[in-house]
């Protein structure tokens, strides 16, 4: 079995969306443009590196969704998108911080790492290696439409994501570059480090979430509670509810898809 960190973050959010999604095969419908955008936007990342046109790329990679029937947030739209993504990219090649030598092997990194004992391993993709402010590091890529909050100092040490990179690469300097979307667009350079006891307990959670898993233990999680209200976003609200018509609008069925959790990770 091939795990990655969607899969686990899956399970410790709701064993039983873990359950719906891994094991039932009900996949969410490509239709959020955050998720879309933020995919033709780490392309057009690429293009840079690579000596291409980031906007030329961006616009390309983005005209392919504009005749989607998209779920837009927060007052946007296709062209305000293009628009910001645009000014985004131009500041980042302005600001000129980050490095990545041999583009074509240090974007979108495959690691792999095999758990003992049986057959099982685990898969990441690494959005980048290269330096932040000539600082060696792991790098992240992250669209979004809000700030990053930096308070207070060392918050971002504890990002499960940027953890389970540094346990699977054996990284310590690991960075976040958050492109935001917003009236004023931003581009925010986060940089932490990651401990070996942080690793160590990230390793440790794996197992003990596999094992879980293993042993089928799929019960829910619920998340109803003002004013934090987990289940009332997840795409998977119409199968606990069984309402037919909430799942008809948010998934749609995959047989076979417990083999495929390893895909996820290109899609964050």
């Amino acid at each position: 079995m091939t795990y990655s960190y969607t899969q686990i973050s899956h399970y410790l959010t709701c064993p039983r969306r873990y359950r719906h999604r891994y094991l039932d095969g009900w996949l969410e419908k490509d239709s959020r443009a955050a998720m879309l955008f933020g995919r033709a936007f780490e392309k057009a990342l690429a293009a840079y590196f690579l000596r291409e046109d980031p906007g030329a790329s961006l616009f390309r990679e983005w005209t392919e969704c504009q005749n989607q029937s998209l779920r837009y947030s927060n007052g946007d739209s296709w062209d305000r998108m293009l628009q910001q993504g645009i000014i985004l990219l131009d500041r980042f090649c302005q600001e000129d911080r980050i490095r990545i030598r041999q583009p074509r092997r240090n974007l979108q990194i495959k690691f792999s790492r095999p758990l003992l004992p049986g057959k099982n391993e685990f898969v990441a993709y690494v959005d980048a290696i290269g330096k932040l402010d000539d600082t060696p590091c792991l790098i992240e890529w992250k669209t979004t439409s809000s700030r990053y909050s930096e308070e207070p100092d060392g918050l971002l040490a504890l990002d499960p994501q940027l953890v389970c990179y540094s346990w699977m690469t054996g990284i310590s300097e690991v960075a976040q570059v958050v492109f935001v979307r917003k009236r004023l667009v931003e581009i925010q350079y986060l940089h932490t480090t990651i401990t070996d006891e942080q690793r160590q307990e990230f390793g440790q959670l794996v197992k003990d979430t596999i094992r879980r898993i293993e042993s089928a233990e799929f019960l829910p999680h619920s998340g109803i509670r003002f004013p934090q209200n987990p289940c009332s976003t997840c795409p998977y609200l119409g199968l606990c509810l069984a309402k037919r018509q909430l799942v008809e609008t948010a998934l749609i069925r995959r047989p076979g898809a417990e083999g495929l959790g390893w895909l996820d990770e290109l899609a964050y």
